[in-house]
């Protein structure tokens, strides 16, 4: 009876694996980035650039404020005065990234590396909130706590789980990196 169990068990998601394996995971993974952290993203990306159509083109003042504030505060609350290297290249990298590193991962095109990107935007995004925004120890968490809603460290180790995994199997059969294998 076990073994009859067992062989069904495994026929099935053997079938499950089959028909999905090759797409749907991927697909997932993109979509739950997507629909989790996507518009977190690009909506944080609009409030660093400038106003109208072109304002993609450049930086606001803002940006300055939101990622480093202890800079723009040292430099006198003016972005004139603060250093192009290593800030300046700081604030226009990050508020870059913040827009095309997630359009690139939901749709599916330079998934790995986009995604590999992604993760060290997060790792940089939780440094910065720790260091440059004083974010306490009760906010940054702790690993192995039985307290699941820490910013930091719990919220932020759930983000990087599609990324890695899509790091791991690429896209997907549905995405532009799969069309642009199938017509190399």
């Amino acid at each position: 009876m076990i073994s009859t169990l067992v062989r069904l068990h495994h026929f099935a998601f053997e079938k499950i694996e089959q028909l999905t394996g090759a797409w749907l995971p991927s697909l997932f993974a993109r979509f739950a980035f997507a629909s989790v952290l996507g518009l977190y993203f690009w909506s944080s990306f609009l409030t660093k650039i400038g106003p109208g159509p072109l304002g993609f083109l450049s930086i606001s003042d803002s940006a300055y404020y939101q990622i480093l504030p202890s800079v723009i505060d040292a430099a006198g609350n003016d972005v004139a005065n603060v250093a192009f290297f290593p800030w300046t290249i700081i604030i226009y990298l990050g508020t870059y990234a913040e827009f095309l590193l997630p359009l690139l991962i939901v749709i599916g095109l330079f998934t790995r590396l986009a995604s590999a990107g992604m993760i060290g935007f997060i790792a940089v995004q939780s440094f910065v909130d720790v260091v440059f925004h004083d974010i306490g120890a009760e906010a940054t968490g702790a690993m192995f706590d039985r307290f699941p809603d820490a910013i930091i460290l719990d919220q932020r180790l759930m983000w990087l789980v599609p990324l890695v995994f899509l790091i791991i199997k690429g896209a997907g059969a549905i995405s532009l990196d799969s069309l642009l294998m199938r017509r190399a």
